[in-house]
């Protein structure tokens, strides 16, 4: 093995180690205080709950955005697969040992992405010909043609898997720790435009209400047997998208509604505690950013 390798798997492996045990103590500590705890009749979790929760919720936004927001360029501008799993074990730490949100949700949240993730990039992984690509992992023949899986593609896919789970466990480090309204915040202090902070915000909460809205129409439809089989369940399915058009455009004039009422003048207001830069957390921060650079020259 290479010698360089050490400066990768040593912090992998303490990485790696800390989130095992991190996750053990937690879940000792959930099953007898019922921290987090599931919540019979909840339809839907918002992300700002856990950012609430969260352990480092009293650290500044601002640091906490930019931290995040480096970790992703890195992850994205490097192109190096060890960069990319170590930004994700240090995003994973973060926010399962560090944040004390347990494992099994947030692997729930990584869940989603990571099918875009698979689907988005089976057309890299897999080669379509009509013979054996030369040097194949492996082939299979289908019909008149065949499925190959090259080493390039697999690199590749690799490599790109690695550079988004990074990207995206940044930012879930970001968003798990800070609520919405302090993000907009930040955002509103780096001068982006209003309007688009407030079309975030809006959306924002929006998901979050049709969400709910769709897993009571759903129960409702349950508690009637309309997912008895598979044609009820489509016609179900469609009952529940055709309502849930509707549920939306009259939640949206309520929403407007609600915003006038407490004065809205075409631009939002966004409250923020003033919480202090942190010093010793800053500190770390740099010198993980420099580690990592120091880890993409080494092995690049």
């Amino acid at each position: 093995m290479d010698p360089k390798m050490l400066i990768f798997l040593i912090p992998a492996a303490a990485l790696a180690a800390g989130i095992l045990i991190g996750t053990l103590k937690a879940g000792h500590h959930s099953h007898h205080h019922g921290m987090f705890g599931h919540k019979h009749g909840e339809a839907t979790v918002s992300i700002d709950m856990y950012a609430f929760q969260s352990a480092l919720y009293s650290l500044n936004p601002m640091f906490k955005t930019i931290y995040a927001i480096t970790l992703l360029m890195l992850s994205v501008c490097m192109n190096n697969l060890y960069v990319s799993v170590l930004i994700l074990l240090l995003s994973t730490f973060i926010i399962v040992v560090l944040g004390k949100l347990p494992f099994s949700r947030f692997l729930n949240l990584m869940t989603i992405p990571f099918v875009f993730l698979i689907v988005g990039t089976i057309v890299i992984l897999l080669d379509f010909s009509w013979e054996p690509a030369a040097g194949a992992l492996g082939s299979v023949h289908l019909f008149n043609f065949y499925i190959n899986v090259t080493k390039t593609g697999l690199t590749t896919t690799v490599l790109l898997w690695g550079k988004c789970l990074g990207a995206i466990s940044a930012m879930y480090m970001m968003s798990l720790t800070t609520p919405s309204g302090e993000l907009f915040t930040v955002l509103e202090r780096m001068h982006v435009p209003s309007l688009i902070i407030e079309l975030m915000n809006m959306m924002y909460r929006f998901i979050f209400t049709m969400m709910d809205t769709q897993s009571r129409m759903k129960n409702a439809a349950e508690s009637r047997l309309g997912y008895k089989d598979y044609r009820t369940s489509i016609k179900s399915f469609g009952s529940t998208a055709s309502n849930l058009l509707v549920v939306s455009f009259k939640k949206a004039n309520a929403y407007y509604d609600a915003l006038e009422s407490r004065g809205y003048d075409g631009r939002m207001h966004f409250l923020q505690e003033e919480k202090k830069a942190p010093g010793r957390e800053r500190v770390l921060a740099v010198l993980s950013v420099v580690y990592l650079f120091a880890v993409f020259f080494v092995l690049r």
